[in-house]
This record gives structure tokens, C-alpha cells and sequence, in this order.
């Protein structure tokens, strides 16, 4: 457990919450909750509905669709926070790669942040953009097949195989 200076000193190193006034992060640090998670724990499954965001205070996740891994988070970074503005079910997994201590906001929490300090929205802005450039790049890695290796079968007999 975090004393809640090591809480608000930890947060004011967490990219979105940086660029926030210290009495609004004292604040902040005190209404969130501390959670602990075993090696291999599926934080919440795709599909489910979500109204939190996540910080890792340590240990490392994975955040994938299926068996498919599209990151893995360490100390001082977040996720969870796109179900919080669109209402929509998480779009991944995640899942404790080892022992992990989270803190917990929830979308209340949140809104209330953000009436009081309207900075936060665009921090979070920040991150969700920066997360779709990193997600684009990796796809832009990825090699496409020619249109020439795509085979496409011919049937010469005028009738179409049984399948």
C-alpha cells in the first residue's frame, strides 16, 4: 500500500495527470483506490462493459485481443480510459503478466476532475492519440501481400465445386 505521499508524488509522475495543479493531484490521490492482481489475472475481458481507468503503480500487463498481444504496459502508465467517455464495451483485455499493484479512477471520479480541472480531458486526449499514432505505426509495419500472391482459383468447366 501507498502512504498517500508516495500516492501523490507517484501520480504527479503519470503522464496524464503531469501538467495538474499539486492541490487538485492531492485530491485526485486520495479518492482512488489501490488494487492488487496475481501473475496471469485477467483485469477486466473485451467485451465487458468498463467505467474505470488503470494506473500500474509496478509489475507489467498485456493488453490483447484473443492471443493477439497489442501492448505491454509497465509502471506509471494507464489503461482502461477509452470506456470511460464512449460508454462502449472495452475494446481489449488485459491481463497481469506478473504480480501487479493498480490504481483505480472511475468515470465519476473522473467527470468530477474534470469540472473541476478541464486540463485533465486534454492530457487524456493526449494519451488516446498518441496510443492510435503507436497502433497505426505498428499496422503500418506490417507487411501487405501483393496483389499478385493473392490466388484466386479458376474454374475452367463454366459450374462451380461442391463445397
Amino acid at each position: 500500500m501507498l502512504t498517500s505521499v508516495d500516492r501523490l508524488l507517484f501520480i504527479r509522475q503519470v503522464p496524464i495527470f503531469k501538467e495538474l495543479r499539486d492541490d487538485f493531484l492531492v485530491r485526485l490521490a486520495s479518492v482512488m483506490s489501490e488494487l492488487s492482481f496475481p501473475v496471469n489475472h485477467r483485469i477486466f475481458t473485451q467485451g465487458e462493459e468498463g467505467r474505470s481507468l488503470y494506473v500500474v503503480v509496478s509489475g507489467r500487463v498485456r493488453v490483447h485481443i484473443g492471443d493477439r498481444e497489442l501492448v505491454q504496459l509497465e509502471q506509471g502508465t494507464c489503461f482502461g480510459e477509452m470506456s470511460l467517455f464512449d460508454a462502449e464495451p472495452r475494446s481489449a483485455s488485459v491481463t497481469t503478466l506478473e504480480p501487479c499493484d493498480c490504481l483505480l479512477l472511475t468515470q465519476q471520479q473522473l467527470y468530477e476532475a474534470i469540472d473541476e480541472t478541464p486540463g485533465i480531458a486534454v492530457n487524456i486526449i493526449r494519451l488516446l492519440s498518441r496510443r492510435i499514432r503507436e497502433l497505426n505505426q505498428k499496422l503500418n509495419s506490417i507487411p501487405m501481400p501483393s496483389p499478385n500472391s493473392i490466388s484466386t482459383p479458376v474454374y475452367r468447366s463454366g459450374y462451380l465445386p461442391n463445397r
